[in-house]
């Protein structure tokens, strides 16, 4: 039975690049495998997917994808990247991470939200957290400059660079109801990203950090391209991500890993240039092609998993045992309810 892919993409899908030209790619060398952009409807319960791959580029954008991705998962759909973990995956805890894994990191302090929603009694529902902070030794742990950014992450938003306690302290006033960390400054001498596919294929590229283009050449150290890689690729198979992107800056020979939690890596060719795009596409391709035809499925991870391989045997019982009873009158399809659905004021009926 051929597999099939399905891309979820919003604007980038609008050109003839990525993820247009992935889709192109595997129909071209999928032998039988092939590719779409992924048509997601209203989703039961129960459903089964016609995808045995997701490739998913804008859930965090569009929360019903999300939703519906993580009972993909449950289908066995291989989803790239796990939506479980992308739900739960923040800026900090990548940072405490990678430190835990030995990849150099600049201090990051966690600093709690300096408002709250209306709920949130201060006097009463904030009894666990110490206050007020103690700035100076904040200031101390962290260093000058520093910078000041959401804990979350994502799109360089909110993000300000303070140079005192007291730039800090209005830029934290100003921060509004979001967890933000405070971050060592790196005055790198250079600045590498690497694009990483299918948690192993790591592709360096380096980068003018303070301009914010990619740059064309490839002429450094082989020992330093051997060391990104290695950080490059702990911190992708420790995230489980099999897009990403990981940015290093390089400071007296140390590369700091400076963002690396960004799912929906940058793969226009006219940013990355013509070289890094073309292997984009075909370790890309060939990755989802693998996938599809080994019939992988995420990883068992979750309790949830664990507790489902467990019961297998018994749910096959279970399903016998169905299959012998008498036959349930079946629901109507979804949209059929649909036309048999009338609302009023008091309610639906």
């Amino acid at each position: 039975m051929a597999k099939r892919i399905g891309i979820l993409a919003g604007m980038e899908a609008d050109g003839p690049f990525f993820p247009a030209a992935l889709i192109d790619r595997i129909n071209r060398i999928g032998d039988g495998v092939t590719a779409e952009l992924a048509q997601i409807d209203a989703t039961p319960e129960r459903f089964t997917s016609r995808y045995a791959v997701l490739v998913d580029r804008i859930s965090h954008e569009v929360p019903f994808y999300r939703f519906h991705l993580k009972a993909a998962a449950l289908a066995g759909v291989y989803v790239v990247n796990d939506p479980f973990w992308f739900s739960a995956d923040d800026k900090f805890f990548g940072f405490s991470l990678a430190a835990k894994l030995g990849v150099p990191v600049p201090r990051t302090m966690l600093l709690p939200q300096r408002d709250y929603v209306p709920s949130i009694d201060k006097n009463r529902s904030l009894r666990n957290l110490v206050y007020p902070l103690d700035w100076e030794a904040i200031a101390r742990y962290v260093g000058f400059p520093a910078i000041l950014k959401p804990a979350d992450g994502g799109g360089g938003r909110n993000v300000t660079k303070v140079s005192s306690i007291e730039e800090l302290l209005v830029a934290y006033n100003d921060s509004g109801t979001a967890a933000m960390t405070l971050q060592q400054f790196i005055d790198f001498d250079d600045y590498y990203r690497c694009i990483c596919i299918g948690k192993t294929n790591i592709r360096v590229i380096h980068y003018d950090g303070r301009n914010r283009r990619y740059l064309a050449d490839r002429d450094w150290p082989k020992s330093l391209e051997e060391l990104l890689v290695r950080y490059a690729r702990t911190l992708c198979q420790a995230l489980g991500y099999d897009q990403n992107s990981v940015e290093f800056a390089i400071k007296d020979g140390v590369p700091y890993a400076i963002d690396f939690t960004n799912p929906a890596p940058d793969m226009y060719p006219h940013h990355i240039h013509a070289d890094n795009y073309e292997w984009c596409l075909d370790t890309f391709s060939r990755f989802c092609i693998d996938v599809a035809r080994e019939e992988r499925t995420l990883p068992i991870t979750y309790a949830w998993q664990q507790y489902l391989a467990h019961l297998s045997p018994i749910a096959a019982s279970l399903k016998e045992a169905a299959s012998a009873a008498p036959t349930a009158v079946a629901a109507p399809p979804i949209a059929e309810q649909a036309t048999t659905t009338r609302t009023h004021k008091g309610g639906v009926r």
